[in-house]
């Protein structure tokens, strides 16, 4: 598997309630240079979560031990920006395994649905909820149940559906990067090659 297969998700979230969390905030440009998707969780918001002389910024919420869970919740516009997969890359090395938030940018979605981090696109509504629960009581959890693409906000039983491409869900299903697909529906490809004529 190119990932862990993603089916139901129950955790603890961090919240982030800043809109137009772009790219580069993210994963600064200057840690770009690894191709292997190792590593990259320790800069995760580097700017954000540390001081030049790499201090902790104890005010940014990744520092705060009161935060902790696999969902990290952002403001809208998540993920703006340069169409960097090492963005992704970050938020899946650091733990994460799902980013919830009322809009994402395109290519980071798709970025994130390529690497295992599933993105939940919520009402402005829904999302204002969350923040406040978790504010209430930051061991609030959210339920992410992707087979019936559902988002439940456990302490209310408030729920929301969200979408997500077909072929994308299958893949996260299965913990399958798009070669890992390719390579279960190896004997259909060989198949249909032997029955076509050059």
């Amino acid at each position: 598997m190119a990932y862990d297969s993603f089916h139901t998700l129950t955790s603890s979230a961090v919240p982030l309630p800043i809109e137009n969390v772009d790219t580069d905030q993210i994963i600064p440009a200057r840690f770009l240079k690894a191709t292997e998707r190792k590593g990259f969780g320790d800069n995760l918001f580097r700017d954000w979560r540390y001081n030049q002389d790499n201090s902790p910024k104890t005010d940014f919420v990744l520092n705060n031990s009161t935060f902790s869970g696999k969902i990290l919740v952002g403001g809208h516009n998540f993920g703006s920006g340069s169409s960097r997969e090492h963005a992704a890359w970050a938020i899946y090395d650091y733990g994460f395994r799902c980013v919830v938030s009322s809009f994402f940018a395109d290519i980071f979605r798709n970025n994130c649905l390529n690497i295992g981090v599933l993105p939940v696109q919520v009402t402005a509504d829904f999302l204002a909820q969350i923040f406040e629960a978790i504010e209430n009581n930051p061991n609030t959890t959210l339920t992410i149940d992707l087979t019936n693409q559902k988002i439940t906000l456990d302490a209310t039983g408030l729920s929301e559906g969200f979408e997500i491409n077909k072929y994308k869900k299958e893949n996260m299903l299965n913990g399958y990067d798009d070669i890992d697909y390719l390579s279960n529906i190896k004997p259909e490809i060989e198949q249909f090659a032997s029955n076509t004529p050059l």
